[in-house]
């Protein structure tokens, strides 16, 4: 759900504003509202916010260098932090420059080691006494022998089709050759060794210096970090502040949730600072915050990733997160594989930071889920179809068919459509009254009840005969329904509009609806398709591993088998973990979101506080 805010209005007298704002700032609970023209061009702003990205960058790096199990040191009050950023960014610049350093050092070395040792003190000597070495090298079938007697050839290597040789000529002797000219490096490919062996010295020491900085230094990083963006919170409410009264008076406003406004409303009523605290208006742009329980909470994330809701619909994160798990557990279908995911997750919550741990809980929903579709749905696990295993003969009536998983899927999608159409309705409700939603429930209803009509009949076509049995009187009802929600449909499409307009404008809309309902309802196969896949492939690679092993006796058949099926099964988890992830996500954000009418465009609540 989204939590109610209340919008505060401050005067402050000027010499009092910023004790003010060093107050507000340690209670933390007020999103400072921004002017409507935006934060001006600040040059000292503008360098803080780029010194807490290189701070947030550097602490990242040291996290990833910080060695495994190694102690972090207490923050250092006694050091200034954006000296010891300066130097710790000097090591990763010096480290970055070695690296470089050593590819080119490799790479030159590759290209003269295949002239091998030689001395450029002698070829000097040669040259002194009037003869000149060239280097050539082309491929094998261009080489001409005759070269030899020409040009005094001499092969000096043979590799990957081509050939490394060099001529000895006279100075002003011209070599026709159909050759690439080879320029040496300063340096012997022996000189090079040596300097490689040195610069991979200087990395490994490098290195050891920034693991020790990772773990020494990292907390005094973060709390840098977190001194330089409360300055840049601070400097960034004194930006959104408009000055009253010839710059006299400052005048701010800002929106706390309700419920945590204690803190706040006691150091105001203790003061003289002038308020005033209001219900939001229609056409303000309030702050969003989510308030869900902690099932809905771990799908949060998803909704985030779309837009936050605005401040007048439907927090959509609870109402999606049952179907979003559902579809999951459809596409990726294997029990065996959705046991993976559920052990996964449970190992990592417990090592992962607690800011992790989210991440880890929701993986084992969504690995429960799997299981609970591959065993009582899909009936796959690793790929094995469980109804072909003799000791589950007696149940297997109970696993469904091909057929039986896409009508699955095409219910479940006529049935989140529906929803999506009934949180529309409802949304309207609460937002213009109920006259506007009439429409709105028109359609919950219409489709409600002829699918429940059709639907049976239609899916039937598809697969499976499906035995749902009305009696006239229901099924005239059920039209009868449908009908007066056609009217409502037509006349209450633009309530307040010229009826005759309102109704030609319903049919255009009423048309496009119809076909858009279509194509979203037959979206839902790909819960089918998905899932099917991966149990294809899962099934696909056991029998590879049974067929391709079958002449082998059993010592080189099972860790051939085990090659083959963790090779086989790691890389349809793989893809199928992606599409069960796509796949879901596209659902609820084209299909539902279209059809319940989400709005989005809401702007996270971010309190001004110590960071």
């Amino acid at each position: 759900m989204i939590v109610k805010m209340t919008k505060y209005t401050f005067l402050v007298y000027h010499k009092q504003y910023l004790d003010f704002l060093e107050k507000i700032k340690n209670i933390g609970v007020l999103h400072i509202v921004e002017k409507p023209e935006g934060i001006s061009e600040n040059d000292d702003l503008r360098h803080k916010m780029q010194t807490a990205s290189r701070i947030k960058t550097i602490l990242g790096k040291l996290k990833y260098h910080r060695p495994k199990g190694a102690e972090l040191a207490p923050a250092d009050t006694n050091r200034t932090g954006l000296e010891l950023l300066a130097d710790i960014e000097s090591l990763f610049i010096e480290k970055e420059r070695l690296h470089q350093k050593l590819v080119q050092t490799e790479k030159e070395y590759d290209r003269m080691e295949v002239w091998g040792n030689f001395n450029y003190e002698e070829i000097k000597k040669l040259r002194e006494a009037g003869y000149i070495l060239t280097f050539f090298t082309t491929s094998l079938r261009k080489y001409e022998k005759e070269w030899e007697e020409l040009y005094n050839a001499f092969e000096i290597d043979i590799r990957d089709g081509n050939i490394y040789f060099v001529t000895v000529t006279r100075p002003k002797e011209k070599i026709d050759i159909d050759a690439e000219r080879i320029t040496l490096s300063k340096k012997t490919a022996s000189e090079l060794d040596i300097d490689i062996v040195h610069i991979v010295k200087q990395i490994d020491m490098l290195t050891d210096e920034i693991e020790h900085r990772a773990a020494a230094d990292y907390n005094t990083m973060q709390e840098t970090e977190s001194q330089v963006l409360t300055a840049v919170a601070f400097d960034k409410a004194v930006l959104n502040t408009h000055s009253e009264a010839d710059d006299k008076v400052k005048l701010l406003e800002g929106w706390c949730p309700k419920g945590s406004e204690e803190a706040l409303n006691n150091y105001l009523q203790s003061s003289d600072i002038y308020f005033d605290a209001n219900e939001p208006q229609e056409s303000e742009n309030v702050p969003i915050k989510l308030k869900n329980n902690s099932f809905s909470r771990l799908f949060e994330p998803i909704t985030r990733m779309y837009s936050l809701p605005n401040y007048r619909e439907l927090d959509p994160t609870p109402l999606f997160a049952p179907f979003f798990m559902l579809f999951f557990g459809l596409c990726f279908g294997d029990a065996g594989y959705g046991l993976l995911v559920l052990i996964a997750a449970t190992i990592l919550k417990g090592r992962l930071a607690p800011d992790m741990r989210p991440i880890c809980t929701l993986g084992q929903w969504l690995g429960g889920t799997t299981i609970f579709v591959g065993l009582l749905l899909t009936g796959t696990f690793f790929g094995i179809e469980l109804v072909k295993i003799p000791a589950l003969a007696p149940v297997k009536e109970y696993f469904l068919s091909q057929d039986a998983l896409m009508q699955l899927a095409l219910i479940l999608g006529m049935f989140h459509i529906v929803f999506g159409k009934a949180v529309a309705a409802y949304k309207t409700y609460k937002q213009k009254g109920f006259k506007y939603s009439i429409s709105h429930w028109g359609w919950v209803f219409a489709l409600a009840s002829l699918l429940i009509i059709y639907a049976p009949v239609a899916l039937s076509m598809l697969g499976e005969p499906l035995d749902v049995s009305l009696s006239q009187t229901v099924k005239h009802i059920l039209h009868g329904i449908a009908a007066v929600s056609g009217v409502a449909i037509l006349f209450y499409n633009s309530p307040g509009k010229n009826i005759f307009l309102n109704v030609g404008s319903s049919f255009g809309s009423i048309y496009n609806s119809a076909m858009g309902l279509l194509g979203d309802t037959l979206s839902y196969v790909r819960l089918f398709a998905i899932g099917l896949a991966g149990g294809i492939l899962g099934g696909v690679f056991n029998m590879l591993a049974i067929d391709m092993t079958a002449s082998l006796n059993i010592v080189a058949r099972i860790p051939l088998m085990l090659i083959i099926l963790l090779f086989g099964h790691g890389i349809n988890i793989g893809l199928s973990l992606i599409a069960s992830l796509v796949h879901p996500i596209r659902l609820v954000f084209v299909e539902y979101f279209k059809n319940s009418e989400y709005g989005g465009g809401g702007v996270a609540y971010t309190p001004f506080k110590k960071a």
